[in-house]
């Protein structure tokens, strides 16, 4: 089998991995960019061609989600706009700064994807208990509807019994518009990470997580739609920029293209059902291959 098919399945199949990852949880990022930089991509074209190349699979993910994204279109057209003009930002960044600045500080973004990505399950497991906090104050309608980690699940998304998601409609506490669209202090928040997922990117769906977790009483699947759009649109503006002001490494980035479509349906229809330790592992593994090769 000569060089060029390997090299061609490696990256479809690493896009396959990424767009399951990306719907789940996040990091897909930690598995196409190290592979690109294994077949010999300088750093700032596989940045770019990844980010290209990603976005189909990002918004298959987010389609799959559709149901569970019922009665939050004021909360994603508030977001989504920080999300957009971070992307924006991240994206101008990456090529108006030197490309050595870039290949200097993705050792240490990779490092500091590959620690939100060991500390997700803990992460999810204090968000969990967070939201069963809200749900049982008095007055709550959201009671026995919290999204909750089931044992040994280590981060996989399941429900208590009586959640509504197979249609998106599950109860929430009343609050005001303005409250459950997010105040100002969210939207900066996720502008800042949209700065970071327009420049790099990898574990923004994580950081998301987090930082949507900790803002809404929604249950955790509800929120991972969100964050499936945000990310999209993050990546989507700035695949415009790199397209309309960079080189682009087409035949990679439809290749991922393809991959992460498939992979987005995968996570999104049995990515729950997945081993995350599994997934975690193998982020970690290539995540830090990936840092081997930058520094040594």
């Amino acid at each position: 089998m000569s060089h060029a098919i390997i090299e061609a399945l490696a990256i479809f199949g690493a896009g396959i991995a990424a767009g399951t990852i990306n719907t789940v949880v996040g990091s897909g990022t930690l598995i196409t960019f190290p592979t690109l930089l294994a077949f010999g991509y300088p750093p700032v074209l596989a940045n770019v061609t990844n980010t290209v190349g990603l976005v189909p699979g990002v918004a298959s993910g987010a389609y799959g989600y559709r149901a569970e994204l019922t009665g939050q279109r004021r909360r994603v057209l508030r977001l989504g706009s920080a999300s957009m003009c971070g992307g924006l930002v991240g994206a101008i960044l990456l090529l108006v700064l030197p490309a050595e600045a870039f290949k200097a500080i993705v050792p240490a973004l990779i490092g500091l994807a590959l620690v939100l990505v060991v500390a997700q399950p803990r992460l999810s497991r204090w968000l969990v208990a967070r939201q069963q906090a809200r749900a049982g104050a008095p007055g709550s309608r959201v009671k026995g509807r919290a999204a909750v980690l089931g044992p040994g699940t280590e981060g996989a998304w399941h429900e208590l019994p009586g959640d509504e998601r197979d249609n998106g409609r599950s109860e929430r506490p009343e609050t005001s518009e303005a409250s459950a669209a997010g105040g100002l202090v969210i939207w900066l928040l996720v502008f800042a990470t949209g700065i970071y997922g327009g420049y790099f990117g990898a574990a923004q769906g994580v950081l998301l997580l987090g930082l949507l977790g900790i803002a809404f009483t929604d249950s955790l699947q509800r929120i991972n739609a969100v964050k499936n759009v945000l990310a999209g649109l993050v990546n989507g503006v700035a695949a415009l920029v790199f397209i309309a002001f960079s080189h682009v490494a087409w035949g990679a980035a439809g290749l991922l293209a393809a991959g992460s479509i498939i992979g987005g349906q995968i996570g999104a229809r049995v990515g729950r059902r997945l081993p995350p330790w599994a997934l975690r592992l193998a982020i970690i593994c290539v995540g830090v291959a990936a840092l081997v090769k930058l520094l040594v």
